[in-house]
């Protein structure tokens, strides 16, 4: 406790702008934070089912409730309330439990709910239901934003507007819409209502920096970026983490969940040498003195590129290294990762994962999120010698000055 508190007063003495502050938690270990402080956001690792004491309650209404308050517990260590949060992911590991889940969430938010996505997916550190958020400090210029004609009783906000940012809400299908068999329209209803939000906030699709595209499997990869890519401009693209995952609210095959900008000046994509232009992903963009990276794997780039690595360690080396590419051409080191979400084959390999991952962080983590979203690939390598990806990484990182 008293190395927390020095550490605490040393980086309090960076201006608010510039400072990470570790806030304690029950929830997390040693040496991972439950919520990242850096002066107008703080960033809340995945919270899960169980209590302090590690008990885990017996039904599901229960263990949502549980989460939503180890969230509450971090946020008020924060000195916040849950009005603060702008933005919340939640995962489950059964969509069928969506409703008790909303239920669960409407009781802990007031007449201004985050932004929000609902993921299903195949695994958790500790299941049914884990929940990631972000907050703002200030409430002064904090409001909710609704597309014209938005009809929905779900406790949640189509877009939270802050300060300087628009926090997006995956817009999916409401119960008893017709989902198109067509994927093109499919992907063409999720974008629309992306930019439903956006307009309605007074920006454009040009004002936004990183986008989560969530599609299960039955949409192809190829469709939804024909589709995406005639939505933005090329090479300037946002940031973006393309995430399958098992399953999503209401019967959807794709929703898309974003931030925006809301001053363009404060919009600079960022694009190692290494990297072209892309017509679908910046691989990352500023939002100010934010960076939303998009997510790495172990992919080589260049000639002959392609994940060669047959390990969920010996590829999270080679995506460490793409990610320090997009830091370097930021001027930014590991050290000012606010947050991280990671994405495993295998949540089995959550180990050997950390036993590298650890390595490239001095001092405490980043707050983090641990998913596996969809059942394991085969991880036989092709008649190229190349291996399915077995992590995945996005991240956030912040301007301050890192301690020595």
């Amino acid at each position: 406790m008293k190395l927390f508190l020095v550490q605490l007063l040393l980086w309090s003495a960076v201006g608010a702008q510039a400072q990470t502050a570790a806030v304690p938690s029950q929830q997390t270990p040693a040496r991972q934070r439950a919520a990242v402080d850096t002066g107008d956001y703080i960033y809340f690792s995945g919270q899960g089912p169980r209590a302090p004491d590690g008990a885990l309650a017996a039904t599901f209404a229960a263990q949502a409730r549980q989460a939503l308050t180890n969230l509450k517990s971090a946020v008020e260590a924060a000195g916040l309330t849950m009005d603060h949060v702008v933005y919340t992911t939640v995962y489950l590991t059964d969509m069928a439990q969506y409703g008790e889940m909303n239920r669960a969430f409407a009781e802990f938010f007031g007449k201004i709910p985050p932004a929000r996505a609902v993921l299903g997916v195949a695994g958790l550190t500790d299941p049914p239901i884990e929940i990631n958020a972000v907050a703002v400090r200030s409430l002064s210029e904090m409001r909710p934003v609704y597309p014209p004609n938005y009809k929905s009783n779900e406790p949640f906000s189509p877009g939270i507007l802050t300060h300087d940012r628009l926090f997006i809400s995956a817009m999916p299908h409401e119960p008893g819409d017709k989902v198109s068999d067509d994927s093109g329209a499919q992907v063409d209803f999720a974008l629309d209502g992306l930019k439903a939000v956006v307009e309605a906030a007074g920006l454009d699709l040009g004002h936004v920096v990183f986008v989560n595209p969530f599609l299960t499997a039955q949409i192809p990869m190829r469709a939804m970026n024909e589709h995406y890519a005639r939505r933005f401009e090329f090479g300037n693209t946002p940031a973006r983490a393309t995430i399958e995952v098992a399953s999503l609210p209401n019967g959807a095959q794709i929703e898309y969940t974003g931030v925006a900008v809301r001053d363009l000046k404060q919009r600079r994509a960022v694009r190692p040498k290494n990297m072209p232009p892309s017509p679908t992903a910046s691989p990352c963009v500023f939002a100010g003195d934010t960076l939303y990276c998009s997510a790495k794997s172990g992919f080589i780039p260049g000639p002959n590129g392609g994940v060669y690595s047959s390990t969920t360690a010996l590829q999270l080396i080679q995506t460490m290294r793409n990610q320090l590419d997009n830091l370097e051409e930021a001027d930014m080191n590991f050290c000012q990762i606010v947050s991280t979400t990671v994405y495993l084959d295998s949540i089995a390999d959550i180990k050997a994962f950390d036993d590298v991952y650890e390595k490239y962080f001095r001092g405490e983590l980043p707050a983090r999120t641990t998913v596996q979203q969809i059942a394991p690939a085969d991880r036989s390598p092709d008649k190229d010698g190349h291996y399915p990806d077995l992590e995945q990484i996005s991240l956030i990182a912040v301007r301050h000055e890192c301690p020595h």
